[in-house]
């Protein structure tokens, strides 16, 4: 398997990768309940046309495949890291208290800052994420520092659990229930220019941030004894590698909601095609991961069109069969 990844340079799997993405791209731009042609997609991109079909795809359906390839990159490049990080195979944002934080915090934004802007709203996604995996933390090392991948797991679970009571308790109390509901199940429907423009260079700059870091997370992945002998600083770099993930996570949650399963299933995959090395793993995990959100959003809009299925929903069920499997082959993995 070594041989014939290495008989294959990287540099051509990246290329492909990005082929793909691209072809997902213009799939999902011209399929949907308003038909379109090639052509229409290429006046809404290359001219200043306004017919009502270019309208819909410059509009409505380009700010909202923009934001499903950031999602979906961002997703994977936090499950990738954080399997890197905890070296734990069943890592994922969704699993560690990090969705669940931000949807908490999401619903007290509601309630004590009525009429708060999207900046606000990515901000408090943003602070939501940070307590999440700051108790999931807490709670995995309060036996001697031991960070152990089932005790994370077991601690995620827990926080998850309590954060999100706390915000369907929060929801009916207050009677918000619906507008909470709407956020986080609606996915990528109605996303506007606007909200593009304050999620893109949060999400770009931590993957790029995620990107320079790659060689540290490939020499953390192999042991903490391992990456102090070869003079990293574990603080540091862990602490910097959970900031990146709290932010573009935070970032993506306050857009799509609670996405799990994208940052399990992509690094996984990912690590079949290009081996264990993350300075692989980051750049192909964000290409993969976009062309996935890609594929589930056209999946969800075409389905049962002209109605929308939630695409948390798509990719719930393509996640949960392989969460299934990594746990059934006992959460082993080469990280």
């Amino acid at each position: 398997m070594k041989n014939k990844q290495r008989a294959f340079p990287f540099s051509y799997k990246l290329l492909g990768s990005a082929l793909a993405l691209v072809l997902c791209f213009v799939i999902s731009m011209i399929f949907g309940a308003a038909e379109t042609t090639l052509h229409d997609l290429w006046l809404a991109l290359a001219s200043s046309a306004k017919d009502d079909k270019i309208l819909i795809l410059r509009e409505i359906r380009l700010p909202r495949e923009l934001a499903a390839i950031l999602v979906g990159a961002a997703f994977a490049v936090s499950g990738a890291i954080m399997q890197g990080v905890t070296r734990n195979p069943l890592a994922d944002p969704g699993l560690l208290g990090l969705t669940s934080g931000a949807n908490m915090a999401l619903a007290l934004a509601f309630v004590f800052i009525p009429g708060i802007n999207y900046f606000g709203i990515m901000v408090a996604c943003f602070l939501g994420a940070a307590l999440g995996a700051s108790l999931v933390i807490l709670l995995g090392s309060m036996r001697r520092g031991n960070l152990s991948p089932i005790r994370i797991v077991l601690a995620g679970a827990a926080v998850s659990a309590f954060l999100y009571a706390i915000s369907d308790g929060v929801s009916i109390a207050f009677k918000i229930s619906k507008d909470v509901s709407m956020w986080t199940a609606g996915g990528l429907i109605g996303t506007t220019w606007e909200q593009l423009q304050a999620i893109a260079p949060v999400i770009l700059l931590g993957i790029i941030i995620a990107l320079m870091l790659s060689n540290q997370l490939s020499i953390l992945s192999l042991s903490d004894e391992v990456a102090t002998g070869l003079g990293q600083n574990l603080v540091w770099i862990k602490g910097i590698l959970f900031v990146l993930v709290i932010v573009i996570t935070g970032a993506s949650v306050a857009l799509v909601g609670n996405m799990a399963f994208v940052g399990l299933m992509i690094p996984h995959i990912v690590r079949k095609m290009v081996g264990i090395d993350y300075r692989y793993i980051l750049p192909f995990s964000a290409f993969a991961g976009a062309t996935f959100m890609l594929l589930a959003d056209t999946l969800g809009r075409t389905i049962n069109a002209p109605y929308e299925t939630p695409v948390a929903a798509i990719v719930a069920m393509l996640g949960l069969p392989f969460f299934l499997l990594v746990v059934r082959r006992g959460g082993k993995a080469r990280l």
